[in-house]
């Protein structure tokens, strides 16, 4: 289960988590660093199903880069919120300088979530709606349990796709496709 600062602390701004290091799985909500455990066996592997797949698409046609777990995207301001997907894909054209160390101003163009056992549905609301609000164009929200993908879009559709299926997401990634069964081998 995430745990929070405690109350009775002063929130931190993400330039202080930035100066803090590697100290975890974390991210920053609100001013309020949140603390995550490391994430399971099947986790990983639905995480480097989608990175590899994404990877190898966005390099052949030169879109933009794929980001890893846990690169940090700055969101807001004032209290500061700091999230971490579980992939990222950012376009050719928003890309910061090389050489910047900082996190990512703003959301990825995609965040990518899976789902862990003890997530709760309102926390993934509150998530979706900060990649959306922060600029992205789609958050895809992966189940492996009930083994399907919901792609949430900036214009406020949502498509869920299920095994058999061809996940489609031209708003965020132009021109890819991926089968949701490729994601859950």
């Amino acid at each position: 289960m995430p745990q929070t600062t405690s109350p009775k602390s002063r929130t931190i701004t993400a330039a202080q988590l930035l100066a803090m290091g590697d100290i975890g799985r974390c991210e920053l909500i609100r001013g309020n660093l949140i603390m995550m455990s490391p994430a399971g066996y099947q986790h990983g592997g639905i995480i480097g199903n989608i990175h590899g797949l994404l990877w190898t698409y966005v390099r052949k046609h030169g879109l933009g880069v794929v980001l890893g777990a846990e690169t940090g995207f700055l969101l807001d301001l004032n209290p500061d919120t700091v999230r971490a997907p579980d992939v990222a894909f950012i376009r050719k054209d928003r890309l910061p300088p090389s050489d910047d160390v900082k996190f990512f101003r703003g959301a990825p163009d995609l965040a990518v979530e899976v789902l862990s056992p003890e997530d709760r549905a309102g926390e993934v609301m509150k998530k979706i709606g900060d990649w959306l609000s922060g600029g992205a164009a789609s958050v895809w929200i992966v189940n492996p349990k009930k083994r399907i993908i919901t792609a949430y879009h900036a214009d406020q559709t949502t498509v869920t796709y299920r095994a058999g299926e061809t996940l489609k997401d031209d708003p965020a990634v132009p021109g890819f496709k991926m089968h949701v069964n490729e994601v859950f081998e």
